[in-house]
């Protein structure tokens, strides 16, 4: 599903306007994030959290050429753990 599909099940669904859903879609997105760069967890009942997580730098070796070693710095990169009720739903 894109995000104007889900803009336009909302709205339907919803009986809003398709700007007025699409409004509040963007509204969430950059609220999450918004928290999720201030380092914050964004917990959605039954549906799961989205949380920061750290990579640490790791070296890594081109394939077939072992003289060439490379590093990759350690990042931040967003994780999601699926909640129960998902889930279940799903699997």
């Amino acid at each position: 599903m894109t995000k104007s599909q889900l803009i336009a099940v909302i709205s339907q669904r919803a009986h809003l306007p398709r700007r007025a859903a699409e409004e509040s879609i963007e509204i969430m997105i950059d609220e999450v994030i918004r928290s999720l760069k201030k380092g914050d967890k964004v917990v959605i009942s039954g549906f799961g959290t989205f949380y920061l997580g750290k990579v640490k730098d790791k070296q890594v070796v081109p394939f077939g050429n072992e003289n060439k070693r490379q590093t990759i710095k350690g990042h931040k990169v967003v994780n999601f753990r699926v909640g129960k009720p998902l889930k279940k739903m799903v699997w």
